[in-house]
């Protein structure tokens, strides 16, 4: 065996000695050399790979272990040279028909040398005839006997209609799932933008297609032995031949299955149930805004300050300085309150302070009065859960997640943080993980009621909350301020598929043209009915205790701490007195 010999002008060469006793280890040497082959591969823009043999095993075990290997992606060509004849050479067909392979047939033929070449086209059965492309003879040359070029590309666009696999699962607003029963048993229809996009697909590159659904209801995700469920596992054990998604990129889908180029970018966002409008105790300081309220306390301050600047220059008074000042502080403190004042002999500049004062103040709680009724018919909504701390601190709520999810591997993974938190709730019963197929009546009886929480996609949750005002006419779900987890969402393929990078640029040129993004706004009626909803209400009702609360509670303060202050000066006095 000669392997990894240098390359003279940009050639290398590897050998393989067939072992016809023990294939096993000629397919190991094999392997490994295929794998020198993908490093040189690597190290190249675009390479050409030719392998020459009379051993229709040998290429068999060749053409499995390229693409097993990434030695064959479809930017390199592979050129077989074998004088084996098309019915020996069928165990190709799978390999070749998904690669960029020309089958090169060597014979001679009345002592003249003769090759023709041969393509197999994707997605037909193991027993169609192999395409020839072209023939050379040392007389003619070479010679196109199609109208396809040597290396033509196969999956641009198919040259006859296969029919391809594709699996989907409800997934609003991108596909919709609706089932009826006909005599024939239960039917599944789907539609959405993700289907429009498929219709697309069909005929751009020539293909019809049979849709399956998940038997296990999941999208993807892989098992502690190892395994794969849900239609990433479908695609992996090659069952079908892509899920349509779309499907959240993470790191764990990428070792098994290939991705399309993303469709959409959404986040994860925290879907409440709004509670009933309650009762704001602390109402009666909202007339004023704060900044009022700090401009009022600065004026009366200032007052005071002029006036006891005013009294220290008086050179006239009827008693001293320090009564003076005290009383009249007292007035402007009860002209605040909308106390009585008694107003004594003073000087003129103390009577138009006060004067000034009381019409400021006669202003002021005019329009404290007139808002105060006002908001005191103001309900508020709540809508406690923002963030995912939220939720985690609180022990009555619970969280809904989409069984084997993006979403739970990812939490499930972490270490620390918020989302090792998150994770440490499965042990306590408080995530719940349930199919998407289900969420529509969780919503209703779930999460209206309160006592749950649901971490979706924000434009799945959308359409919830879309349909429920569709029928209710109310909105009485919100979404979290707060998102988290962001993902790219895609479509996925079998791993090294060039049919994944054909219908990423059909997924290009639909998303430029906004066509995507359009249907998603069209498919989904009042999407936006309850984009903006208030967490404040007005009510017309009576006056309650509850509405007062507050201002009670503002009114026994201050009677405990004038009490205070009368303590604290009758301690005075009895200490003067003893």
């Amino acid at each position: 065996m000669i392997g990894n010999l240098k390359p003279p002008g940009g050639i290398a060469v590897y050998e393989v000695a067939v072992n016809t006793q023990e294939f096993n280890l000629t397919q190991a040497q094999l392997c490994r050399e295929v794998d020198q082959a993908r490093w040189l591969r690597q190290q190249s823009w675009c390479i050409a790979v030719m392998v020459v043999s009379d051993d229709a095993a040998f290429l068999a075990a060749f053409a499995e272990c390229s693409f097993q290997g990434r030695l064959l992606v479809w930017s390199n060509r592979l050129l077989a040279l074998t004088r084996l004849s098309l019915p020996q050479l069928h165990q190709l067909h799978g390999t070749f028909s998904q690669t960029n392979s020309v089958l090169l047939l060597v014979k001679d033929v009345a002592r003249h040398l003769q090759c023709n070449m041969y393509i197999h086209l994707p997605y037909t059965p193991g027993d169609t005839q192999a395409l020839q492309v072209a023939s050379w003879t040392k007389k003619r040359g070479l010679v196109l006997t199609s109208q396809l070029p040597v290396f033509p590309d196969k999956f641009y666009r198919f040259l006859w209609k296969p029919l391809l696999v594709v699996a989907a699962e409800e997934y609003e607003p991108h596909v919709s799932v609706d089932s009826y029963e006909t005599p024939q048993g239960t039917q599944v229809t789907f539609s959405g933008p993700m289907l429009k996009l498929l219709e697309i697909f069909a005929h751009s590159i020539n293909f019809s297609y049979r849709m399956v659904r998940p038997p296990d209801g999941a999208w993807g995700a892989k098992l502690r032995d190892g395994t794969w469920i849900g239609m990433v596992g479908m695609v992996y054990r090659k069952e079908i031949d892509f899920g349509l998604g779309p499907f959240g990129v993470t790191a764990v889908r990428f070792q098994v299955v290939d991705y399309t180029r993303p469709i959409v970018i959404d986040y994860g966002r925290i879907m409440g149930g709004r509670g009933r409008p309650e009762i704001d105790p602390w109402g009666f300081v909202l007339p004023l805004a704060p900044l009022v309220w700090v401009a009022t306390l600065a004026a009366l301050l200032l007052l005071l300050n002029i006036l006891l600047l005013l009294s220290k220059c008086s050179s006239y008074m009827h008693i001293s300085s320090e009564k003076t000042t005290s009383y009249s502080a007292l007035d402007y403190l009860r002209v605040l309150l909308q106390q009585d004042v008694l107003v004594e002999k003073g000087s003129w500049w103390q009577r138009m302070l006060l004067a000034g004062w009381l019409v400021t103040t006669l202003v002021l709680t005019r329009s404290y009065s007139g808002n105060l009724m006002s908001l005191l018919a103001v309900r508020h909504i709540p809508e406690p859960y923002h963030t995912l701390q939220d939720a985690v601190d609180d022990p009555s709520v619970a969280l809904i997640w989409e069984a084997e999810s993006a979403y739970v591997q990812t939490f499930r993974s972490a270490t620390s943080g918020i989302y090792k938190a998150v994770a440490d709730l499965e042990k306590k019963g408080r995530n719940v993980y349930q199919k998407s197929t289900v969420f529509p009546e969780s919503v209703d009886k779930l999460i209206r009621r309160g006592d749950h929480v649901l971490i979706l996609e924000e434009l799945t949750e959308e359409v919830f909350i879309a349909q429920d005002f569709s029928v209710t006419e109310r909105c009485d779900f919100y979404l979290s301020k707060e998102r988290v987890l962001p993902l790219m969402f895609a479509m996925v393929g079998r791993k090294n598929s060039p049919l994944v990078p054909v219908l990423s640029n059909r997924i290009k040129s639909v998303k430029e043209a906004g066509l995507y993004d359009f249907w998603m706004k069209t498919s989904v009626p009042n999407s936006t009915s309850c984009a903006h909803t208030s967490t404040k209400t007005t009510v017309n009702t009576s006056l309650s205790l509850t509405n007062l609360s507050g201002m009670f509670v503002l009114l026994v303060a201050g009677y405990g701490l004038a009490l205070l202050v009368l303590g604290l000066e009758a301690l005075a006095d009895w200490r003067k007195i003893f």
